[in-house]
């Protein structure tokens, strides 16, 4: 049975696809990360242009990934529920069946700094050089996130 590890931002197309493209390199194949929004502004478009350049910049390619909105079946779904913020965090167990769903959501950040609920910042309506930092916030954190969960299969 393989791990399943859902990345949960806003609108799914700056910190969330990033998180599952780095999240995706650092694990083997048999692991299964997607990613989804808690809004549904941007279903079906790719990832912000700046999302994907900046992936590419690090040689991860999330071009291919379609922008979709988190659902109730998600939490049947996957083992892991990373949220890039306390607003996703707070939405997204608004729509948790049961208490079982929502202890699998987690603040991302809390797997390098437990118990702080740091938040990995929106880049959108910055420049290029917030999506660099979050990339680079996001690539330290996905490498404890892989270990773990490499440590439980």
């Amino acid at each position: 049975m393989s791990v399943k590890v859902l990345m949960v931002c806003l609108g799914n197309i700056c910190r969330s696809p990033l998180a599952e493209g780095i999240l995706q390199t650092k694990l083997p194949k048999n692991f299964i990360v997607d990613s989804a929004g808690t809004a549904n502004y941007h279903v079906g478009s790719a990832p912000d242009k700046r999302s994907v350049a900046t992936a590419k910049q690090f040689g991860v390619d999330i071009s291919q990934q379609k922008c979709r909105q988190i659902s109730i079946s998600d939490f049947e779904t996957f083992d892991y529920i990373y949220v890039m913020d306390n607003s996703n965090y707070g939405n997204v167990l608004a729509i948790a069946p049961n208490e079982k769903a929502k202890q699998k959501v987690k603040v991302i950040l809390n797997e390098l700094h437990p118990n702080q609920d740091l938040e990995v910042p929106d880049p959108y309506y910055g420049d290029i050089k917030g999506f660099e930092e979050v990339y680079k916030m996001l690539d330290e954190v996905c490498e404890v996130i892989a270990e773990k969960i490499k440590l439980q299969q």
